[in-house]
């Protein structure tokens, strides 16, 4: 059974909240000095106006230099946040800082513009990062026109890189036997279980979003993102959702491997998913005689 549809109410509160959040974020790009940053831009759950009660605000800051990062901290704290902290690797053209204002989450990304263009670039050399859908979703809380050139670029999603995705997706089904599922579903085996499933899901929505020309998103809200995609195996979000949280080893993978099978006969034919389509169905017959036998 579907699940219901997000009732009237509910999106109204994640519109109000989304709401706010914009006019916070805005606070704090007014606060960072024009000599400074160029370009700031608000992404995440707000920038879609998607927020609720436990979202918090992401924004990019595009400075014509390369800030170190305690000149990151400095602004932040001088644009009213507290209790700063950075994650991520460090030393790199990347500056993370994170914080609080008015008792919202905060995570600042710092990049020059030297780093900004060379960043978007590479989206269109197999970058799997999530920077394209923050970039096409972002909204400008000041800007010199940078976002609406990426968000031009963006637009066009090539198809030699949507099958480079879809195939390299696609790359792990197959080229052992079929049977070697069999020892993820042993006693004793879960975090391999769950590690290999998960892996399989997120390739599962890499191919989804390739076919629909979409820029790959986090795995958050997965069911809102999909919900429009034209080329999507049936109740897609909701299977994943079912053969994660199934604790049946046996019927789990085999829930995802149907969920798989139908996800690369939506693929155009590749050197991978040919291979994947064979073997998913060879996986799926043997997991199907386990069941039988037990």
């Amino acid at each position: 059974m579907s699940p219901p549809a997000p009732k009237p109410y509910f999106a109204a509160m994640e519109s109000t909240r989304s709401g706010r959040l914009r006019d916070l974020a805005q606070q704090i790009a007014d606060a960072v000095p024009v000599e400074i940053a160029e370009e700031v831009v608000l992404t995440g759950s707000v920038s879609r106006g998607a927020a609720d009660k436990v979202s918090d605000i992401e924004m990019l800051i595009v400075t014509l230099g390369e800030p170190d990062l305690e000149e990151c901290f400095s602004l932040a704290a001088a644009a009213g946040l507290t209790d700063l902290g950075t994650w991520g690797q460090q030393g790199v053209p990347t500056k993370r800082v994170s914080g609080y204002r008015d008792g919202v989450p905060i995570e600042l990304v710092w990049w020059s513009r030297a780093h900004a263009e060379a960043t978007v670039d590479a989206i269109f050399d197999f970058d799997r990062s999530g920077t394209a859908d923050a970039l096409a979703n972002g909204v400008a809380l000041r800007t010199s026109g940078l976002l609406a050139e990426w968000q031009e670029r963006l637009s066009n999603y090539p198809d030699e890189l949507a099958q480079s995705h879809i195939e390299d997706a696609a790359l792990t089904w197959g080229g052992f036997a079929a049977a070697g599922l069999l020892t993820i579903i042993r006693p004793g085996e879960r975090l391999s279980l769950l590690e290999r499933m998960v892996d399989d899901a997120i390739r599962v929505t890499r191919i989804v979003f390739a076919l629909n020309r979409v820029w790959q998103p986090t795995t958050k809200r997965l069911a809102d993102r999909v919900a429009s995609l034209a080329h999507k195996p049936d109740r897609l979000a909701e299977r994943i959702e079912e053969a994660l949280g199934e604790p049946d080893p046996r019927r789990a993978v085999l829930l995802m491997t149907e969920l798989q099978a139908d996800t690369v006969a939506l693929a155009p034919d590749g050197p991978n998913v040919i291979r994947a389509r064979k073997w998913l169905s060879d996986a799926r017959e043997i997991l199907v005689q386990q069941q039988r036998q037990r």
